[in-house]
């Protein structure tokens, strides 16, 4: 129960929805009380986290077609410049800040889930690269290329979303 927030929030941003984010950690949250006798310590939250990740996926399968598909190349995700101006401690700074935390999260909304689990895993729910690993069930190495290519996506969102504005 104590990791219930952080399984809340990784199912909410893969699904994208609260009823939708509700029934994943729901089921999810059946299938650790279902098999805890298999749970032979370690990370509780890491094991509950790739829980959520595997029952989202189930889901996903049951529920909607795999709508979001995008073709990873160099092109697509190009270096991108992108500074945020600082301010002091003012109320247009932290207007900006609410600003900014809303836009990434649009941004974040934008770009394909495999890319956003490793994004909120990691920077979000401030997971290691080895957790993140086990959760995901990839390799070290593809956690890396992932998390750099969803950092570099990420970029590119925001700067086409800036051009938009």
């Amino acid at each position: 129960m104590v990791h219930l927030d952080a399984a809340y929030n990784l199912a909410h941003w893969l699904a994208r929805d609260e009823r939708d984010a509700e029934d994943v950690v729901q089921e999810a949250c059946l299938r650790a009380f279902r098999f805890y006798a298999g749970f032979h310590g370690g990370n509780a939250r890491a094991w509950l986290l790739a829980i959520v990740r595997n029952t989202y996926y189930t889901w996903l399968e049951k529920n909607r077609a795999q709508t979001q598909h995008v073709e990873f190349t160099d092109d697509t995700v190009a270096a991108v410049d992108y500074d945020m101006a600082t301010t002091g401690d003012s109320v247009e700074r932290l207007l900006q800040e609410d600003d900014t935390r809303q836009l990434v999260r649009r941004a974040l909304e934008r770009i394909p889930a495999e890319f956003r689990e490793v994004i909120v895993l990691r920077e979000l729910e401030d997971l290691s690269y080895r957790e993140i690993a086990q959760i995901a069930d990839i390799p070290l190495g593809t956690v890396m290329s992932r998390l750099s290519r969803a950092r570099k996506l990420m970029l590119q969102t925001l700067k086409e979303m800036d051009q938009e504005s």
